[in-house]
């Protein structure tokens, strides 16, 4: 048998290969430099090489013209693995811009008094003296920097992933350093090891589900690629009992990653227990890479199997924004909070899901389901890194205080933070003239234009009760009394022009996407469709 070379299109997917030997530079540099120098050269490193991959996408996203024409534009590169389109390229600049604020609170030493968030020796088990040890001579952990590269390397190649293989290499990639970043927080290690082993545990089984549904749908259609999938699908042929199992299987391992509920359970423990860099990174980029996988799942291999599909997700999609804006209602923690609104979060995004993808079945003016999940997608990553940039800043004196009771009167000692944190909520609220009014508005005029009423009903009356809870830390930090008698309250630390980057950039992208959202919009419209 001949061997026949593969062919690699690297013009058109150098930023992922960028991002992948950055990454392994940042190995090679903590093998080899000493210790005091690895701060320094693994955040310039890896800054330098988010920015060189964000430029690289803007170029390869002004190339696209030339690949196709229409809506769906793009080429499909690596011997058929790889899909290289409009809306991947968007996730792909969305993706990237989150991973830099990821880098810039990775790197934040003022908050912690000279050393960051992450544990100076994870292997020193909790309280013992080689921990105190680490922890005297300030030691910390810079392999960080090419884990977050390994990890956002995984979350470029989910969306673009064009067969199920792909697609599980891609999610493996994105998860396991996560995994390790959640368990190194440099306080509370137990809480946050318990939380990097409940996540890696749950998503080891949401892995052998996915894994387990690739094998099924292979068995059906004889083929992984999205492509044949689709066109078993269309002709009907092999076994539906398998396809309809092979969905189901599928789904559990990709809602796993979004937070769906009934997947959900993961989601406050890990946010809560992981350095707050780390939860604000993973709860922008972990959603926005895997709703691209969801979407081009659903839309490319499985869009002619719509009625036996969009069932599932109206009950998942309710299901969701119930679980997550009734137990938000009842958390005293601020992480766990913002964790049971990511979740109801999860819930909205999946209703823009369930909308029109080809604009030619919409009236003029109607925006498409992927028009409206990448807008609100973008608006709900700035947002949450915004809001956790925040809560790094409220401490007490046993370090981050993320208690409720901790944040009682923090208006009236530091307004304008706390001012900074209701705006964020108040996004994710919904409320007009932010980022987050638009992104509701945006996925709920695509469910109703498919006809899916009860979900938005749904959604509205969730809307409602996330105001509650949202509302209620507002009123908690402005209008309540933190008299000595209630215990110690926390104060607010002063960052460094790293940490306050990351918030101004949040707070001025989720004002200005809420009173002009028409470039962004517009942006998300060029991406135009998933190419089949």
């Amino acid at each position: 048998m001949d061997f026949t070379k593969p062919t690699i299109e690297y013009g058109d997917i150098w930023p992922l290969i960028l991002v992948f030997a950055v990454a392994c530079a940042g190995v090679i540099v903590e093998a080899f430099l000493p210790r005091e120098r690895r701060f320094l050269v693994q955040t310039v490193l890896t800054g330098g090489g988010l920015v060189a991959a964000l430029v690289g996408t803007v170029l390869v996203w002004r190339g696209l013209a030339e690949h196709g024409d229409g809506a769906a534009r793009g080429a499909i590169d690596v011997e058929g693995t790889l899909v290289v389109d409009g809306p991947a390229v968007f996730l792909w600049g969305v993706i990237l811009v989150c991973a830099l604020a990821g880098v810039l609170l990775f790197a934040e030493r003022r908050i912690e008094g000279g050393v960051s968030a992450f544990a100076g020796q994870a292997a020193a088990l909790p309280g013992t003296e080689a921990e105190r040890q680490a922890s005297t001579r300030g030691l910390e952990h810079t392999e960080v920097y090419p884990l977050l590269m390994f990890a956002v390397f995984g979350m470029l190649l989910f969306p673009t992933a064009n067969d199920l293989l792909t697609l599980f290499v891609a999610l493996e990639v994105l998860s396991l350093p996560l995994y390790l970043l959640c368990g190194l927080a440099r306080r509370r290690r137990l809480l946050s090891q318990e939380a990097a082993l409940k996540y890696f545990l749950l998503g080891a089984f949401s892995s052998g589900f996915f894994i387990y549904g690739a094998a099924l749908m292979y068995g059906f259609a004889g083929s992984m690629e999205f492509a044949n999938i689709n066109e078993a699908v269309r002709n009907d042929l092999g076994n539906q009992t398998l396809l309809l199992i092979g969905v189901g299987m599928l789904s559990v391992g990709l809602l796993f990653k979004v937070g769906a509920a009934p997947f959900h359970n993961w989601t406050p423990d890990v946010y809560q227990g992981a350095p707050t860099p780390v939860t604000a990174f993973m709860a922008a980029g972990t959603k926005i890479a895997a709703f691209g996988a969801i979407l081009r799942l659903f839309y490319v291999a499985l869009g002619a199997d719509r009625w036996s599909w969009q069932p599932m997700l109206w009950v998942v999609a309710i299901l969701t924004m119930l679980v997550g804006a009734v137990l938000a209602i009842v958390q005293t923690d601020m992480k766990r909070m913002l964790a049971y609104s990511s979740v109801a979060h999860t819930g909205f995004l999946l209703t823009g899901v369930l909308g029109v993808q080809q604009a030619s079945e919409l009236s003029d003016g109607e925006i498409t389901s992927t028009q409206a999940v990448l807008f609100y997608l973008v608006t709900y990553a700035f947002s949450i890194i915004g809001a956790f940039a925040v809560v790094t800043l409220v401490r007490d004196s046993s370090g981050e205080a993320s208690a409720f009771t901790r944040w009682r009167g923090l208006g009236r000692r530091s307004p304008l933070v706390a001012g900074l944190f209701a705006f964020f909520l108040l996004s994710m609220a919904g409320i007009p003239l932010t980022a987050g009014f638009v992104g509701k508005w945006a996925v709920f005029t695509v469910a109703l234009a498919a006809g899916a009423w009860p979900v938005v009903l749904a959604a509205i009356v969730c809307s409602i009760i996330a105001v509650f809870f949202y509302v209620r830390v507002i009123v908690l930090m402005f209008f309540v009394d933190a008299g000595p008698e209630q215990g110690e309250v926390a104060s607010v630390t002063r960052p460094s022009v790293l940490t306050s980057l990351t918030i101004a950039v949040g707070l001025a992208a989720t004002l200005v996407l809420g009173v002009v959202p028409g470039p962004v919009l517009t942006l998300a419209d060029h991406a135009g469709q998933f190419l089949r």
